[in-house]
C-alpha cells in the first residue's frame, strides 16, 4: 500500500516538475525576445534568472526520475539521495544567483540605465502570470516533504517576487521617470530569496551528512520505547537518519527473555512504525545489559525507566524460570 502511495506521490511530482519546466523554459524564451528587441538589460538580466530556473526544474524532475530506480548491489537504497543532492545544489544556485543580483544592484545605483517602462511592464505582467501557473503546480501535493521539489519551487517563489518587483518599477518608472527603484527593488526580493535558500541548504547538508530527520527525536525514542514495552529494559546504539523522504533506524534493545521473541519483535517493529512511520528497521535484541563507552550515554537516559519497570520485570522473571 506504502509502496504504491509513493510511487503515486513521485509520478505526481514528476508531472508537476515537467509542466512547470515548460512554462519556464517557453517564457524565457519570450523573454529574451522581449529583451532584444527593447534593448532593455532587465528583461534580459531576468531571462538569465528564468534560465537558472529552468535548469533547477530540469535537475528536480531528472533526480525524481533517477529516484525511481530500483535498489541494487551497488545501491542498495537505490538513487532516493540524488534527490536531496538536487536540493543541495540548487540552494547553492540560490545563493549564487541572489550575490549576482545585489551586486547588478549596486552597480545600477552608480550607473542609472535606461529602461523602456510600457515594453517592460507588459512582459513583466506577463512573467508574473507564467511564474504563478509554475508556482501553482509545483506548491500543491507533497511539496512540504519533498525537498526537491520545494527547492524548484522557491526558485519559481523567487522569480515571482522578481516579477512583482518589475511590475511596480515599470509603474513607477513610467509615472516618475526614477531609474534607481529598479535595483533597490531588487534588494528586497534577494532577501526574501536568501532567507528560504539559506534554510533549504541547511536542511539538505543536514540529510547528507546523515542527520536525524528534524521531526524524531533518538533520545525520546528510546525513552518511549523503554516505558511503552514493558519487556525493554534499555536502548542504545542507536543511529537514525534519512533516505530520500524514508526515515531509517537501526538499534539494540536489551530485554527480559520473552516467552516469544518474534512477537516481541513484531510489537516494536509496530510500535516504531505507529508512532514515528519508521518502516524500515533494523532491531537487534539482546538478554545481557550493554558493555561498552557507546552504552555510557544511553543508561543514563534509562535510568529513570528501569525503576519504573523493577517490579514488573522481577514478577516477569519468576513467572519466566515458573514456566521453564
Amino acid at each position: 500500500m506504502a509502496h504504491t502511495h509513493s510511487h503515486g506521490t513521485a509520478n505526481g511530482n514528476r508531472k508537476r516538475l515537467a509542466a512547470a519546466f515548460a512554462v519556464t523554459a517557453l517564457f524565457m524564451v519570450a523573454e529574451v525576445i522581449g529583451g532584444l528587441v527593447s534593448g532593455s538589460l532587465a528583461l534580459l538580466a531576468d531571462a538569465g534568472h528564468m534560465l537558472t530556473d529552468a535548469a533547477a526544474l530540469l535537475m528536480a524532475l531528472l533526480a525524481v526520475q533517477f529516484a525511481q530506480r530500483k535498489p541494487n548491489a551497488r545501491h542498495t537504497f537505490g538513487l532516493l539521495r540524488l534527490t536531496t543532492l538536487a536540493a543541495f545544489v540548487n540552494a547553492i544556485a540560490l545563493l549564487v544567483i541572489t550575490v549576482l543580483i545585489v551586486w547588478e544592484a549596486l552597480r545600477r545605483f552608480y550607473e542609472p540605465q535606461p529602461i523602456a517602462g510600457g515594453l517592460m511592464l507588459g512582459i513583466a505582467i506577463a512573467g508574473l502570470l507564467a511564474n504563478l501557473l509554475s508556482f501553482w503546480l509545483l506548491h500543491r501535493g507533497s511539496e512540504e516533504k519533498n525537498l526537491n521539489v520545494r527547492a524548484a519551487a522557491l526558485h519559481v517563489l523567487g522569480d515571482l517576487l522578481g516579477s512583482v518587483g518589475a511590475i511596480v518599477t515599470a509603474v513607477i518608472i513610467m509615472l516618475t521617470g526614477w531609474t534607481p527603484i529598479d535595483p533597490i527593488l531588487s534588494l528586497l526580493v534577494s532577501l526574501l530569496v536568501v532567507r528560504s535558500a539559506w534554510s533549504l541548504l541547511r536542511e539538505s547538508l543536514h540529510e547528507l551528512l546523515e542527520g536525524a530527520p528534524g521531526h524524531i527525536n533518538a533520545d525520546k525514542l528510546s525513552r518511549e520505547l523503554t516505558r511503552n514495552i514493558d519487556e525493554v529494559r534499555n536502548v542504545h546504539h542507536v543511529h537514525l537518519w534519512q533516505v530520500g523522504e524514508k526515515p531509517v533506524l537501526t538499534l539494540h534493545v536489551q530485554v527480559i527473555p520473552p516467552y516469544d521473541h518474534d512477537g516481541l519483535l513484531k510489537r516494536i517493529h509496530h510500535y516504531l512504525h505507529e508512532h514515528y512511520q519508521i518502516a524500515h528497521a533494523t532491531v537487534q535484541m539482546e538478554y545481557q545489559p550493554c558493555s561498552g563507552p557507546d552504552c555510557e550515554l544511553c543508561l543514563d537516559n534509562s535510568a529513570a525507566q528501569h525503576d519504573h519497570h523493577d517490579h514488573h520485570d522481577h514478577a516477569a522473571l519468576e513467572g519466566h524460570a515458573h514456566h521453564h
